[in-house]
């Protein structure tokens, strides 16, 4: 996934666009008009009754897009966004008018909305205050480096619709049948066109049913029995195996920094829950028994792991 162009870009992209809702006439340049300002680093570009919407509001908003939506070309996304933020501010400006902020259930739900924003603020500072490359590279030396990688198979497969179509090609094989020839013919992964070959991989890297069939093989064997996945059903031969080579920084750090964040989540919990009093109720009312660990939780929604 690409990242969402930067302000400047937006900017440019927005200009040139020229979108009709914003145009804006202006009177023609003297002939010897002095040198233009600089642009604003954040510009106004639009208001509500005077409230503002800068370019920040527009790429904070584009920003919490889904993926698929920040693949729009920005002369087509700016104006969508900037009409977006306009109508939130029409329907804030609405539904002040009718004082629904100052009713009691509405500010309960703005108060929790709040409430919710600090609390995942609050984990974010402490996660990414133990989530840094430091920590990262640290966690490598110990954990990675210098140690063999994992076990790994060296596979080709065949893939098809039904079971019966895996039993006859398991059928054709045992009668001396050339594996990527079949493979070739019969198999609809797109790997078809290279006789099957997966190469070199490990058990994490595939779906458990597949790999546990895979591993369980030796050099030159092919799976008997049909192995079912939710891709289909395998026929699965194991071409090699060998102990992987150490893996570098650059593959793992994505998981190393997931394990931290994880461990710098519950972390936080614990100290949290650590310095105030606890005290739960059954159902009845009655004082339940007093918690005698953190239970795992995940992380609250917005909280990031840190780069």
């Amino acid at each position: 996934m690409r990242r969402f162009p930067t302000i400047s870009t937006i900017a440019f992209a927005a200009s040139l666009a020229a979108a009709p809702a914003f145009a804006q006439t202006t009177a023609p340049a003297p002939a010897a008009a002095a040198a233009p300002a600089p642009a604003p680093t954040d510009p106004v570009l639009a208001t509500v009754n005077g409230a503002t919407i800068h370019m920040s509001d527009v790429q904070s908003a584009a920003a919490g897009l889904p993926p698929q939506l920040q693949q729009m070309k920005p002369e087509q996304l700016f104006p969508l966004l900037v009409n977006q933020l306009i109508d939130r501010k029409a329907l804030l400006v609405a539904a002040q008018a009718e004082n629904l902020d100052k009713d009691a259930k509405i500010q309960a739900l703005m108060q929790a909305a709040a409430n919710e924003q600090l609390e995942n603020a609050y984990v974010q500072e402490q996660v990414s205050a133990q989530v840094t490359d430091a920590a990262v590279q640290a966690e490598f030396k110990k954990d990675y480096a210098g140690k063999p990688g994992p076990a790994q198979v060296d596979a080709r497969h065949i893939l098809v619709k039904t079971k019966a179509e895996a039993q006859s090609i398991i059928t054709q094989l045992e009668h001396g049948a050339n594996f990527a020839k079949l493979a070739t013919k019969y198999s609809i992964d797109p790997g078809a066109k290279d006789g099957g070959e997966l190469g070199w991989f490990s058990q994490d890297e595939m779906v458990q049913p597949f790999a546990d069939a895979a591993f369980a093989l030796k050099p030159g064997e092919y799976t008997k029995t049909p192995v079912q996945t939710q891709f289909g059903w395998h026929v699965i031969l194991c071409e090699g195996k060998r102990t992987g080579p150490a893996p570098v920084l650059d593959d793992v750090k994505d998981q190393i920094r997931k394990s931290l964040a994880d461990n710098a989540i519950k972390a936080t919990l614990a100290a949290a829950r650590g310095k105030v009093k606890i005290q739960i109720f059954n159902p009845d009312g009655t004082p339940a028994a007093a918690p005698d660990a953190v239970p795992a939780a995940a992380p609250t929604a917005g909280t990031a792991t840190g780069k």
